[in-house]
């Protein structure tokens, strides 16, 4: 290999599966120029990655750019298709595995995992220049074909687990909302002992009756923002007055505060233990504050003399619930929930609302 017309990384050299790989710190100037993407038109079967989603390169690349001092991203996984070298540093046993590793420069990169980093890592450096300076780690693999990067791609996502939504937000202390959120739930004695701020869905057996998820996307349709939206005093006095009256008012959340109803009984027998009413009492909550600045606490109260039973099946089949007793929490669903909330409260609906009514009605 000629080293004068090749590319040469500081590199760490592992073994994995009786297999070398390689890993080095790459300047982000240069991940659009070296990393290639499978063009979408290829066929899924020949091709080592998944299209890349687009909807989701904005959302990563205002990450970068807004957090310039603190984000963090996880390594990028490579295949090389062309010839590599790597030659230690010393001959020393002890760094071995240390040394430079030459990458032909008409060499391929294949990205196996990360192509979602890599394409927002160039969208940011077209916004902040500065950036291009800046490393992420690489671990490379030597590429032995289509199959093997397949293989590669196939493996690192097999056992991946995402986290859920509640650890996400749990976790996140950049986002306004989600802060505010965290700092209710801490602040509301209820809230605070019921919560449950790793899972989105409740086991029949837990202690709790609502999750992190639940509450922080309530607060979304209470206030009507998207994930990222700046929160004001006004906004955030407002959640915290909401929740502390909801509270009070759902009877059977105030009986198993008292120890008169397990949590387990509420979520057998009543819809308020669920997502899909938490949920739909939101939108009932975005109306009222629109439409009822002056008196929506007196509405939200009266949600105290609301039969939420499962066996209340005129009310809530079809909405909360399917004709398998099963919850079902969909963007119809909830809207569905809150219109016959809006009905026991006496409050119109929307055009939109009406038509997703008649469209259930229609079985559309």
């Amino acid at each position: 290999m000629n080293y004068g017309f090749s590319y040469n990384f500081p590199a760490l050299r592992g073994k994995q599966g009786g297999e070398e790989y390689y890993v080095v710190m790459c300047p982000l100037r240069l991940i659009p120029k070296i990393f290639l993407f499978d063009e979408e038109e290829i066929p899924p079967e020949h091709r080592a990655q998944r299209i890349i989603n687009r909807v989701r390169i904005p959302e990563i690349t205002n990450y970068i750019v807004e957090n310039p001092n603190d984000y963090v991203f996880s390594s990028l996984t490579a295949s090389i298709d062309g010839e590599i070298e790597f030659h230690p540093l010393s001959t020393d046993q002890s760094f071995q595995d240390l040394g430079q590793l030459h990458i032909s420069l008409d060499a391929k990169f294949l990205i196996n995992d990360g192509q979602h980093r890599r394409a927002a890592i160039e969208e940011a450096i077209k916004v902040s220049p500065e950036l291009g300076n800046e490393t992420i780690s690489v671990v490379f693999y030597h590429d032995q074909g289509l199959k093997k990067s397949q293989q590669i791609f196939s493996d690192l996502n097999r056992h991946a687990v995402n986290t859920t939504s509640s650890i996400g937000i749990l976790y996140d202390h950049r986002d306004k909302l989600a802060l505010v959120t965290k700092k209710l739930i801490v602040t509301n004695d209820l809230l605070s002992r019921y919560t449950d701020k790793e899972r989105v869905n409740l086991s029949k057996n837990s202690p709790k009756i609502l999750a992190l998820n639940h509450i922080f996307n309530t607060n979304l349709r209470l206030l009507g923002k998207t994930k990222g939206d700046s929160i004001t005093d006004e906004e955030e006095n407002f959640l915290e007055e909401f929740w502390q009256l909801l509270c009070e008012s759902i009877v059977e959340w105030k009986m198993v505060f008292n120890k008169e109803l397990s949590p387990r009984d509420l979520r057998v027998n009543y819809i308020v233990g669920h997502g899909v009413f938490i949920e739909a009492v939101g939108l009932v909550g975005k109306y009222l504050c629109e439409h009822h600045s002056n008196d929506w606490k007196l509405y939200i109260s009266k949600l105290s003399e609301i039969d939420y039973s499962r066996t209340n099946t005129e009310d809530w089949l079809g909405r909360a619930f399917g004709v398998n007793g099963r919850i079902q929490k969909t963007r119809d669903t909830v809207t569905l929930t809150a219109n016959k909330l809006k009905e026991k409260l006496g409050l119109p609906l929307t055009d939109l609302e009406q038509k997703i009514e008649e469209k259930s009605r229609l079985g559309v």
